[in-house]
C-alpha cells in the first residue's frame, strides 16, 4: 500500500479466506481502491462534500452497486439519478439484494440484470404468430 495508507481492522488471512478488511487514506489509483473487490474489503474515502462524494463513487470504469448513507431523502434521490451504477442502497451496505429485484452494473460492471424474473426472461425464446383469417 502506498505511504499514509492503514489498515483499521482486518487485513490477515485466515487459511484461504481474507478476514474483513477496512482501509483508509488509500490511493485512489491503487487496485484496490479503483478495481473491483470481491471480498470482504472497504476502502474509506474522506469527502467536503455530497457533490465531491458523488463524483468521486462515478470517477470509476466499474458500477455495480453502491451504498449511500444519508438521513436526507433529497440526498438518497440525487444519488439515484446522478450515481453510474445499478443499484442504489440507502442506509444499507452495497452488497444487498433479494432475488425478485433486477440486480446487476453498469459500465464495466456487467450487462443485464440477474433475479428469478430475469434469469426466466434469458432462458425464454420470443415468437409471435400472427394468423389473418382468409376471406370465405
Amino acid at each position: 500500500m502506498a505511504a499514509g495508507a492503514r489498515v483499521l481492522c482486518g487485513g490477515r488471512r485466515q487459511g484461504p479466506c481474507y478476514e474483513a478488511t477496512w482501509l483508509e487514506n488509500v490511493d485512489p489509483q491503487q487496485k484496490i481502491s479503483c478495481r473491483e473487490v470481491f471480498g470482504p474489503v472497504a476502502t474509506l474515502q474522506p469527502f467536503d462534500d455530497f457533490d465531491e462524494a458523488l463524483r468521486g463513487a462515478n470517477d470509476s470504469v466499474y458500477g455495480l452497486q453502491c451504498g449511500v448513507f444519508t438521513r436526507d431523502l433529497a440526498r438518497a434521490f440525487r444519488a439515484f439519478e446522478e450515481l453510474d451504477v445499478g443499484g442504489v442502497v440507502i442506509n444499507d451496505v452495497p452488497s444487498f439484494r433479494v432475488d425478485n429485484m433486477p440486480y446487476g452494473g453498469m459500465k464495466e460492471s456487467g450487462c443485464g440484470r440477474e433475479g428469478v424474473r430475469y434469469a426466466i426472461e434469458e432462458m425464454t425464446e420470443r415468437k409471435v404468430l400472427v394468423l389473418r383469417v382468409a376471406d370465405a
